[in-house]
């Protein structure tokens, strides 16, 4: 998709000059104006583009585009109207009519016009006058003009020789001027009650809380004349109340951009008069802020009071109407609508209620034994963060988070609070949150004087939290049902890759990229090759690659942790402690405390404080356990002073077991592939022998990624003083089975050609061994021949063609013709009447053998085939024996895309020609 946004301006005319007339169709049943284009007169103030080429997402991707561009313009009325006409249009240029799709929005005062051009212009061109048949609503595609005709205000249809355009205009809807809200019309008995004549004081603050202006109202209302209180701060005036839960005061109320409430204001006469207010900041053009404050009589409240944005509130409780909600007196309105938010907000709240110097607040885990704590204030958050704290920490109604409790000093009790240690908090109060009976978490609020707190403080809090346990349960049950969600994606992603390698080191390096920076800041892979060995560390990432060295460095002179098959994550704090003693020498160093010299050490402080400060948080472990035996620990961790959250550390423990299956598949496949590897070898001879007037090239390619074993194979061996054997064959099937017969037969071949048997009496004695091997046994496709040069240059060959490929005899005018006729196939029937045929290769001849893997190369229906082999074999008239097999084998894998399905061997023998000058 491309798009294009050009703000104001008339846009150019997109036709191009010399286009057919425009065609217009009226529908039926509208008037002439509906279908006429824009007015001459609307100015385009903005106008957005964009291209979707002819594919099914692109007409979400259109959607998308109409949506964001009208919401961007402040025209969300109309939006669902011309995201289902635009959806209706592109789906028929983009699916029904397989054309790519132009979409043009054009803001003007009167509305908006939107334009879908298709490249699809052979369509009928509707004619002045006729009959329009728009088809039915039923059918799958035409229902854009249909939609067009009940939706928008105008719409119409262009033609042009390369395009067709449907467009449509949506006009605003109507609203009064000024309109910001509005209610019901009621009777006059349920109106707000106010004088006669209603008052609104209108006074202006600067920016240092001081009067600027003070109208008649004011005056009338609190018996000030203006030159009385302007310049005097309006403090003096404002009787501000100290609600509880409530810290705003008045200096901070007049610097928020926008604020509402109530509060008194002392009249001439001493008494204080209930006001309700409403603030506004502004500025002036040189830039200077003030607040521009209305007031009214409290009674009269209706006239500034802004509605509540949710249902309207029962006002049977109090004739003034307002919301009495404990949870919105302590939490504040509008409630943050997110946890963290939420717990921020509360342990605030309950500090400024009780006077506070810090305050901190728990969740507690699903089994009830741990409390987690999540939002603090006064305390070092950092270090406090998602650390976990027992339920039950001591015995009695004080050591238990389950029942309030009430700290006069905790230098008494040590580690009563084991949040508190070592924070300078003396006196703290604790109350449970409780959700039908079960505790969900604990909130706190602590000084640092003794003695501060009582029952009655006690009581306060413990009211403020029964009103917000609720609303706590329900916000963490709905961010657990996120980070769930977000965990089985993740974890499906992540088995994805992993099952996507079979590969021991990227195996490794997906480990640690997943887990890096979404569930630690760091993590090491330990990995352990049999029960005798000891873990070894193998894979070191951080989310700064910088700092990868220096951790790396730090574990290697930390113990590996202990090989434990119990599942789950245990603290591991070795590399923590070392870390801290790293940087602490470092420091004394640098210092001069340790004798020796500054100058020497200092260098290496920044990096050995930089790891400390890397490892220096919470560092858990995790077993890699696979099919019942560790084969590796994955190790996680945060900087300095940082702990895991419990969903956090679930989510890894996930991962593990399903990292661990996937290390140990990539182990086993690596030791299958190299015992693979090496029988393969095995099965082919080690070197092709020299031999001198005859050239000699062989090429073997597996198919597959060198797995299998067993298929075809090759020798050349000396026999005897100026003879040579050479054999190529293909065992059917593949696997130990296979490998077993081209064993036999390699391995035989050379026994029975070296002690001077005829080639007929060798392959019939294989075939009677490979019949030996019962069950095991596999049929046999074999060539074999001896080779033995001549004297004049021309090399004699016998040969023998046991079901195998007939070899090709290449001569030096070009011709090719088969150099032997076929035999029966070994290992089938024990009788074999097998002969050799003799052949002779003159200089500059060439005998090509192959297997079956060339032959029956495919590429759909068609097949390379012997006379497809012949033809490549023509051209190759006076090439090497390394060049005519290299041509071969290219001409074999350009016959066919595919990666190939069959082992294929290709064995060259050629005759040297008389040498040119």
């Amino acid at each position: 998709m491309t798009t294009g946004l050009i703000p104001g301006g008339q846009p150019p005319d997109p036709r191009p000059t010399g286009a057919l007339p425009q065609q217009r169709r009226e529908p039926a049943g509208h008037a002439a104006q509906h279908v006429e284009n824009r007015s001459r007169s609307s100015v385009i103030t903005a106008r957005a583009a964009a291209s979707f080429e002819p594919v099914g997402r692109s007409v979400a991707s259109a959607r998308s585009f109409v949506r964001d561009t009208l919401q961007g313009w402040g025209f969300a009325d109309i939006v669902d109207d011309a995201v289902v006409l635009t959806s209706e249009l592109v789906t028929n240029a983009v699916v029904h009519a397989g054309t790519s799709a132009d979409v043009l929005c054009l803001r003007s005062d009167e509305g908006v016009r939107i334009e879908v051009a298709d490249r699809y212009p052979e369509r009928e061109i509707p004619l002045q006058g006729a009959a329009i048949n728009m088809g039915s609503p039923d059918r799958e595609g035409g229902r854009g003009l249909q939609l067009c005709a009940a939706l928008a205000g105008r719409w119409g249809v262009e033609y042009i020789p390369t395009h067709k355009t449907v467009w449509f205009q949506l006009d605003l809807p109507a609203r009064a001027v000024g309109t910001r809200t509005a209610g019901p019309a009621l009777p006059s008995d349920l109106l707000p009650l106010a004088d006669s004549r209603v008052r609104v004081a209108v006074v202006q603050v600067d920016r240092t809380g001081h009067i600027a202006a003070w109208n008649e109202d004011a005056e009338d209302l609190f018996g000030y004349p203006a030159e009385q209180v302007v310049g005097k701060p309006l403090t003096d005036l404002a009787a501000w109340p100290h609600t509880p839960g409530t810290s705003t005061g008045i200096a901070e109320a007049l610097r928020l951009s926008r604020w509402e409430g109530s509060y008194g204001i002392r009249a001439a006469t001493g008494r204080v008069t209930p006001v309700y207010a409403s603030h506004l900041r502004v500025r002036d053009t040189a830039g200077e802020p003030s607040t521009v404050c209305l007031l009214v009589r409290d009674h009269e409240r209706a006239v500034l009071q802004t509605p509540l944005r949710g249902p309207a509130s029962d006002t049977s409780g109090g004739s003034e109407g307002q919301s009495t909600d404990p949870f919105e007196v302590f939490i504040g309105s509008p409630a943050p609508d997110d946890l963290d938010g939420l717990l921020q907000r509360t342990v605030e709240r309950a500090r400024d209620m009780l006077d506070g110097d810090s305050a901190f607040l728990l969740l507690a885990t699903d089994d009830e034994t741990e409390l987690e704590v999540r939002a603090s204030t006064g305390l070092p958050s950092a270090r406090q963060r998602f650390a976990r704290v027992p339920v039950e920490a001591g015995p009695g109604r004080y050591g238990s988070a389950r029942m309030p409790a009430v700290h006069d000093d905790l230098t008494a009790v040590p580690g009563a609070v084991p949040l508190l240690n070592g924070t300078g908090m003396r006196s703290v109060v604790t109350v449970p949150l409780k959700v039908e009976g079960r505790l969900t978490g604990s909130l706190g609020v602590a000084a640092e004087a003794p003695a501060r707190y009582s029952n009655e403080e006690a009581l306060r809090l413990q009211f403020a939290a029964d009103r917000i346990a609720l609303a706590v349960e329900s916000a963490r049950l709905g961010e657990l049902e996120r980070l769930r969600r977000g965990s089985l994606s993740f974890l499906v992603e992540a088995s994805d890759l992993l099952a996507g390698t079979l590969d021991r080191d990227q195996t490794l390096a997906l480990m640690a990229q997943m887990t890096v920076p979404t569930l630690a800041t760091w993590c090491a892979v330990y990995t352990i090759a049999d029960q005798a060995s000891e873990p070894y560390l193998s894979y070191v990432l951080h989310e700064d690659e910088e700092l990868i060295d220096g951790i790396k460095s730090l574990l290697s002179k930390v113990p590996a942790p202990d090989p434990v098959p119990t599942p789950g994550a245990r603290v591991w704090t070795a590399p923590g402690e070392v870390a801290h003693q790293a940087a602490l020498r470092s420091s004394m160093r640098s210092l001069g405390l340790s004798g020796s010299p500054t100058r020497q050490v200092t260098p290496g402080i920044g990096p050995t404080l930089a790891t400390a400060s890397a490892v220096g948080g919470e560092t858990v472990v995790l077993p890699l356990v696979a099919r019942n035996r560790v084969i590796g620990m994955l190790t996680l961790g945060k900087p300095t002073d940082e702990h895991f959250r419990q969903e956090i550390l679930e989510l890894a423990e996930d991962l593990s077991r399903r990292a661990a299956l996937a290390l140990d598949n990539a182990r086993l496949y690596s030791e299958r592939t190299a015992i693979s590897q090496s029988l393969q070898r095995s099965l082919l001879p080690p070197e092709l022998p020299e031999i001198d007037g005859v050239e000699v090239e062989v090429i073997y390619r597996a198919a597959g990624e060198g797995n299998e074993v067993g298929g075809d194979f090759y020798d050349v061996f000396p026999i005897r003083d100026g003879a040579y054997g050479f054999a190529i064959g293909d065992v059917c099937g593949t696997g130990p089975n296979a490998a077993a017969v081209t064993g036999l037969a390699r391995h035989a071949l050379r026994l029975l050609a070296r002690e001077g048997l005829t080639g007929p009496t060798v392959l019939e004695r294989l075939n009677s061994a490979i019949l030996d091997e019962g069950a095991r046994s596999r049929f046999l496709t074999l060539l074999y021949g001896e080779m033995r040069p001549q004297e004049d240059g021309s090399a004699e060959l016998k040969v023998v063609c046991a079901g195998h490929p007939l070899p090709l005899r290449l001569r030096q005018d070009g011709t090719v013709e088969p150099a032997a006729e076929p035999q029966p196939l070994l290992g089938v029937i024990e009788d074999l009447e097998l002969y050799e045929q003799t052949v002779t290769l003159d200089p500059g001849d060439v005998l090509l053998c192959v297997t079956d893997g060339v032959t029956e190369r495919r590429e759909g229906a068609r097949m390379l085939g012997d006379d497809g082999l012949a033809d490549v074999l023509t051209t190759c008239t006076g090439l090497t024996a390394g060049a005519v097999a290299a041509r071969i084998m290219r001409a074999v894998e350009r016959f066919a895309s595919d990666a190939p399905s069959d082992d294929m061997a290709i064995l060259a023998m050629r005759v040297p020609g008389p040498h040119k000058d």
